[in-house]
Order: structure tokens, then sequence, then C-alpha cells
């Protein structure tokens, strides 16, 4: 498997800004949230 440096250097620092930059206007637990709601291999249990 061959690894694009430059696609996944570049998603990184995207990613790695957008967690800085939401985190200082206080908005990373929406993200996370966000995340958690569009995480398409979650398990639910029901007790």
């Amino acid at each position: 498997m061959q690894v694009r440096w430059k696609k996944l250097i570049t998603k990184t620092l995207i990613w790695l800004l957008a967690e800085l930059l939401l985190n200082l206007i206080g908005l990373d637990d929406l993200a996370d949230y966000s995340e958690f709601l569009f995480e398409r291999d979650v398990i639910i249990l029901k007790a």
C-alpha cells in the first residue's frame, strides 16, 4: 500500500488547526459530539 504523504500531512494539519481553533473558542465539545453522532460503527446497548 502506497502512502500519499502530502495528502496525509495536509489532512492532519487541517484537523489539528480545527481542533485548536474550536478548543480556543470553546466549541471542541460540540465537535466531539458531532463526531460521535456521525460515527458509523457505534454499538448501542439497551439496558
